[in-house]
């Protein structure tokens, strides 16, 4: 049985990245400029991985492959953070979308760092 942590799928962390994927993929099928289609690509994949390594977390085989799972979401989220300013300053997004957007991702990053901090602790 893999390491099971308090990050359930009902934790803050488990439905704001799952809801953050969504409003990923929901961006990327809006896109119709084949310009910057790779660019969208790009985002949708940090940003759905985000999710991906959550739910990973969640049934990682210790506390060492837990913190490694949410330090690579972390990593997702502060590059999904970086296309979003690109895409919105290149004008590829609209102001709502990325006003929608980039406090989540922000917030994800700020949960994740909280996560692994204390993650780590816990693991001392």
């Amino acid at each position: 049985m893999g390491y099971i942590t308090r990050q359930g799928a009902d934790s803050p962390l488990h439905v704001k990245s799952k809801y953050f994927a969504v409003a990923i993929v929901r961006m990327v099928k809006q896109n119709n400029d084949w310009r910057v289609n790779s660019l969208f690509q790009q985002i949708l994949r940090s940003g759905t991985s985000i999710h991906a390594n959550v739910r990973e977390s969640e049934f990682a085989q210790s506390p060492p492959d837990f913190i490694t799972k949410l330090t690579i979401s972390l990593k997702e989220a502060n590059e999904t953070k970086g296309w979003l300013e690109v895409l919105y300053e290149a004008g590829c997004l609209d102001e709502s979308t990325f006003c929608n957007l980039h406090p989540l991702c922000k917030e994800l990053i700020a949960i994740l760092v909280a996560s692994i901090k204390t993650a780590k602790n816990n693991n001392q």
